[in-house]
């Protein structure tokens, strides 16, 4: 696609304004400088309602089709945060209008259809971008950080822990067992730590896992493990649940010379859902993406760090801002997305393998032809 001239206004259409829309996007799309809000796609009145609420002036539409077919100016930049299922075939439709689009995770429900997305935005020179915020988590940032620097020394063994406590069931379509749903928390959560893990440790060349639904009335998997063999040789342990009393680290990263162990959740999520905005702070005393000393992970060797073993490393800023930073950029000097379709792909052949490996209860190899079980 063609740059677009540095100090003109991206126009951004968003479509869905569910919590992904309203708690994530639109507050991040509103705060990166360059980037205007200009619709929001829901049919809700409710939901239209709380759109023109928080964004006054924003334009309502009633059907996605509007932002590239309408009669009016087309927007810049499309913004899919709809139900999982409707993913695929509104990217295709936007790119196959030569619109820019960020989908919100899973960008599809198999690699297979990710790949295809990639295609068509290569084909049209259309970008296309999925967006993964927990790249941006304080903690993923600081765990980053160490490896790169050495301080763990070589990695065996990663930890990763998404876990929650809701025993009851909220409803909707992510809690649904329909496949053309594609609900469950393997593609939602399990979208997160599988992407966390290959971008620190690289593809994964064997997969396990095991899916349970342990919720009565619950219909997907709401209790998830997935054990990945990355080809470096790192063995990444990965736990997505909505059913877990007792909450676990949420990184335990175990290297040749020290472990890194970190305990609670990066803060942006909340103060989003709390109507704090980057550059407001997420307190009176505490600036955004950044998180009390208490909450520190600790390295060290030897020792639990729940007894006080090993250091308190300050945690990173969290950057949920970065990602549309970062998007506005690419749009205007014709650079790489944050997050490309590719990438995608990979996390999705991960899901899908794990989804096989529960199903069958066996293991899966992922080879350049595709998953196969382990003989």
């Amino acid at each position: 696609m063609n740059a677009i001239a540095p100090g003109t206004p991206l126009r951004v259409g968003l479509v869905g304004y569910g919590l992904a829309g309203s708690v994530f996007h639109a507050p991040l799309v509103t705060a990166t400088p360059g980037l205007v809000l200009d619709t929001v796609v829901t049919s809700d009145p409710g939901r239209q309602a709380q759109a023109r609420e928080a964004h006054p002036g924003v334009r309502i539409a009633a059907d996605a089709a509007e932002l590239w077919e309408g009669p009016g100016p087309r927007v810049d930049l499309v913004v899919i945060a709809s139900p999982n299922k409707t993913h695929v075939p509104l990217a295709t439709a936007a790119l196959t209008a030569g619109v820019p689009v960020v989908v919100d995770k899973p960008l599809a429900a198999t690699a297979a259809e990710a790949d295809a997305l990639a295609d068509l935005s290569e084909r049209t020179g259309t970008f296309l971008s999925v967006f993964q915020n927990r790249r941006w988590d304080n903690d993923f940032l600081t765990l980053r950080r160490l490896i790169a620097d050495g301080e763990l020394g070589e990695i065996q063994r990663f930890e990763s822990r998404f876990e929650r406590w809701r025993p009851q069931l909220k409803g909707g379509w992510r809690e649904s067992g329909a496949p053309e749903e594609i609900g469950g928390l393997l593609y939602d959560l399990g979208s997160h730590v599988v992407d966390q893990a290959l971008v620190l440790f690289g593809p994964a060349v064997r997969v396990y896992a095991e899916a349970d639904v342990r919720r009565p009335g619950a219909e997907t998997d709401d209790d998830t493990f997935i054990a990945l063999t990355h080809a470096s040789g790192v063995r990444s342990h990965l736990y997505v649940s909505a059913t877990t009393a007792q909450l676990g680290p949420r990184f335990r990263a175990l290297g040749s010379r020290a472990g890194y162990v970190k305990y609670g959740l990066d803060p942006q999520e909340a103060a989003l859902r709390d109507g704090l905005r980057p550059g407001s702070g997420a307190g009176s005393d505490q600036p955004w993406g950044e998180e009390p000393e208490h909450l520190w992970g600790r390295i060290g060797s030897g020792e639990s760090p729940l007894t006080g073993g090993g250091t308190p490393v300050p945690t990173l800023a969290g950057d949920y801002p970065a990602y549309y930073a970062a998007v506005a950029a690419a749009l205007r000097e014709g650079g790489p997305a944050p997050v490309g379709a590719r990438e995608a792909a990979r996390c999705l052949a991960v899901l899908e393998a794990a989804r096989i490996s529960s199903r069958d209860g066996v293991s899966v190899d992922l080879r350049a032809d595709g998953a196969q079980y382990d003989g």
